[in-house]
């Protein structure tokens, strides 16, 4: 089988809008994958990372790209569910409520630092990722049909932070960590800015034309039939099921790992590393697609025991360890 196939019209704009997007976004080309990944799977992402690593212009540049509204939504400890979802309002000259529609009736959701809220805040929210609907009262409302949340949290300053339960963490089907850009990244960054802070000279830059939504679905429905050998499937299931059983594996690992992941994972897992073949022009999918999203599908669904944290085990070292021990077919 070849390492190429025909790009079709659909694979070709998507590679256009990845191009556009690290061209606005230097030196976060792992970050940009992901979003695609994630909108391709149909899913929701969770960024960790220091601020200033350009999370919301990513997110800002990705609506723009896809002829999707964008909103950003700044968690706080005093945020309300119902700043969320929206609420009933009376309306004395008709004697009735009326719904006025949250910033969560919008394509792309920016829910930035989503751990500085309370529980109930980030329930509503995971609970409108998992249904895709609002209820309010005795009505609920469907939200678009494209609709991804990517959530920001912070890993210098916890304090005043409520950490998200790992319950609601399996609601993300990605969490990715962004660190930052190298030095020759660093200096494109700068020019950047600097062209962009000149009016005339923003002005001169190209317009990106916008891909429609119905590219992007039937995008997903062709990730959706890619192809993954019987082999690679069972491989898939077996880094998945081996953190529910290390002991397969080894003392070490079984001693680590308190719970492991739930077949969210799997199917997860299987969606990522097809919308990874796929974005990379192939018609297969091959072992290095799923171990490097075994990482990012993984990482926030594994507890460690406490032995394993007393030790400086983190769950990256853990899945790490999975890779290297389960043969590949």
């Amino acid at each position: 089988m070849s390492e190429q196939h025909q790009t079709t019209p659909t694979q070709a704009a998507l590679i256009r809008l990845k191009n556009h997007i690290n061209q606005e976004i230097i030196g976060q080309e792992v970050l940009v994958e992901r979003m695609l990944i994630s909108l391709l799977a149909d899913g929701h992402i969770l960024v960790e990372g220091a601020p200033g690593l350009a999370k919301t212009r990513a997110i800002n540049v990705l609506s723009k790209g896809i002829q999707g509204d964008f909103h950003r939504v700044q968690f706080t400890p005093d945020l309300l569910p119902a700043d969320l979802t929206g609420t009933e309002i009376y309306r004395p000259q008709q004697g009735t409520f009326e719904f006025q529609k949250g910033p969560l009736f919008h394509n792309l959701i920016l829910a930035d630092e989503i751990n500085r809220s309370p529980a109930k805040v980030q329930a509503a929210l995971l609970e409108a990722m998992a249904e895709r609907q609002i209820t309010v009262g005795q009505a609920t409302y469907p939200l678009p049909q494209l609709f991804m949340v990517m959530a920001t949290q912070n890993p210098i300053e916890q304090e005043g932070t409520y950490p998200l339960p790992e319950a609601q963490l399996d609601r993300f089907l990605l969490h990715v960590k962004v660190d930052y850009p190298k030095a020759e990244h660093e200096k494109n960054i700068l020019h950047l800015a600097r062209s962009e802070a000149r009016a005339e000279s923003a002005k001169l830059k190209p317009a990106f034309v916008a891909i429609n939504q119905s590219t992007l679905f039937a995008a997903r429905e062709e990730v959706l039939n890619l192809y993954m050998a019987e082999g690679l499937e069972e491989y898939l299931l077996q880094i998945v099921l081996a953190t529910r059983n290390p002991s397969v594996y080894g003392k070490d690992l079984a001693s680590w790992l308190q719970y492991g992941a739930s077949p969210r994972a799997s199917i997860g897992l299987d969606r990522c590393a097809k919308a990874k073949a796929w974005l990379s022009q192939r018609d297969f999918v091959s072992p290095e697609d799923i171990q490097e999203l075994a990482f990012d599908v993984l990482r926030h669904r594994l507890i460690l025991s406490y032995e394993a944290e007393a030790e400086g085990i983190t769950t990256d070292y853990v899945i790490k360890e999975l890779i290297a021990r389960i043969a590949v077919p």
